[in-house]
């Protein structure tokens, strides 16, 4: 079975049966019950793991009382929940000026637009917003057709940039892609990302640092490949730094940047998770030395209050004046947009790329030191505050039963994290998480891996 499979699947897994069936408590029990009475049911959502009626800084805390520890957070709680900035300047504006019909402007959607453009590096840019990730990455494939007179994309499998129709089309995860959910877009190519450690180009590194001798950076000469027999691809869209996470080989990108300027092919960069700040850069393509043509912004940007996104088009692609590519109801709310510069302002002036940058090598020195001693971590990495620790067997299968079993061990003790791929571990702090609140949640997390790893490392557990 593979591991996209499971993941439609982790609603039956043992451990989440049992977690649902734990004693909750009235209130919470109530709560549940109702909500899965009303709401329509779908994996990975339902049941509900626990109804939350508090969340704070880098807590929440549900109606039984248990409290969380979020190292999770859907990658929107960068500012952490309820940054009192965020919340001042959303109740400011709801009373001065709530909301702005489309084809009208306002004053806070045009500073936003402003400190986007003039904050990301590599413009200059142009901006629309949108109400969230799936529709923003349809405005970003709406340019790069009009502005190419082509329609195909080449893509990751494995990869996810939303759930509309041409957002899952250029998605790459089969959740969201089959079923019967299509047809999806034509023309949407995928081919097989770049993931060092368990390499599916054959070439899998232990240390995830890639033998550039031995592989020739295959993942890259693979879309070369693709563009060139395809010859007439609008864009290529893709995470500069996977959110899984993995981290592209050094070059990668230049690689393909190279590849695009040679076909004529755009390039779109979908950062909703990773940008404004989580890898410790602003953007996450910063740490690769390529600027892409179109940049998507999202999650975090409404400070985990509320729900907005931003496509950032370099000026050259702004021929679309005759064209619908993006009107939304919300396009240029001004609330929105209150609490998207508010979310910025607190990134800015507390240093909180800065502090990712530093909190994370503190949480991977201390991950490496219990992959010293924990033989079924078989890797760490990460960039800033995004955080992968890569589960194995003993025969350096990924061990996806130890990832759910160290999932919901970890949730029982009051921290949230998510898996992905079947076995890593993604850990995925507030920017502006305390030392202290990092140092337990590594710990809860240190004591769930070392009790499995009692059982584990004499087992076979292969899926």
């Amino acid at each position: 079975m593979s591991w996209d499979q499971r993941e439609g699947d982790v609603n039956l897994s043992a451990n989440r049966l049992a977690w649902n069936g734990r004693p909750q408590g009235d209130a919470n029990r109530a709560l549940l019950e109702r909500d899965e009475a009303v709401f329509l049911r779908q994996s990975l959502s339902t049941p509900c793991l626990s109804s939350i009626v508090r969340a704070e800084g880098s807590w929440l805390e549900d109606a039984n009382g248990q409290r969380f520890l979020d190292f999770h957070g859907n990658s929107a709680h960068h500012v952490g929940y309820g940054h009192p900035r965020v919340i001042a300047a959303i109740e400011d504006q709801m009373r001065t000026l709530p909301f702005a019909p489309r084809r009208f402007t306002c004053e806070p959607a045009v500073t936003l637009a402003e400190t986007l453009c003039n904050t990301v590096p590599g413009g200059p840019w142009k901006a629309l917003f949108a109400p969230g990730g799936s529709e923003a990455i349809e405005i970003a494939l709406k340019i790069a057709r009009l502005a190419t007179g082509r329609f195909k994309t080449v893509s990751f499998w494995d990869s996810f940039h939303g759930a509309g129709f041409g957002a899952s089309s250029v998605g790459g995860e089969a959740l969201f892609r089959s079923n019967g959910i299509g047809p999806l877009l034509v023309g949407s190519e995928h081919v097989a990302p770049f993931a060092c450690h368990r390499c599916p180009y054959g070439f899998p590194s232990p240390s995830g640092v890639p033998d550039l001798d031995r592989c020739k950076m295959a993942c890259a000469r693979m879309i070369e490949y693709v563009l060139d027999r395809e010859g007439d691809v609008a864009a290529v869209v893709a995470e500069p730094i996977r959110a899984v996470p993995y981290l592209p080989p050094p070059g990668f990108w230049e690689e393909v940047r190279r590849a695009c300027d040679r076909h004529g092919t755009l390039l779109i960069f979908d950062e909703i998770p990773t940008g404004l700040g989580k890898t410790g850069r602003f953007c996450a393509h910063e740490h690769t030395g390529v600027t892409p043509d179109i940049l998507v912004l999202g999650k975090a940007l409404g400070g985990a209050v509320l729900p907005i996104a931003a496509v950032l088009a370099k000026a050259e692609l702004d021929v679309m004046g005759d064209k619908s590519i993006g009107h939304y109801t919300h396009e240029k709310n001004p609330v929105l947009a209150r609490a998207a510069l508010a979310t910025l302002d607190v990134i800015k002036d507390e240093q909180l790329v800065q502090r990712a940058q530093e909190l994370g090598a503190y949480a991977v020195t201390r991950l490496e030191e219990m992959a010293a001693t924990i033989k079924m971590i078989g890797n760490v990495r990460g960039a800033g505050l995004l955080i992968g620790v890569d589960l194995s067997t003993p025969g350096g299968d990924p061990a996806t039963d130890a990832a759910d079993r160290v999932l919901y061990a970890a949730l029982a003790r009051g921290l949230i994290f998510k898996v992905t791929m079947g076995s890593v571990l993604t850990l995925s702090p507030p920017l502006n998480i305390t030392l202290e609140d990092l140092d337990l949640g590594l710990s809860f997390l240190e004591d769930c891996l070392r009790e499995e790893s009692t059982n584990f490392e004499n087992s076979n557990d292969v899926t």
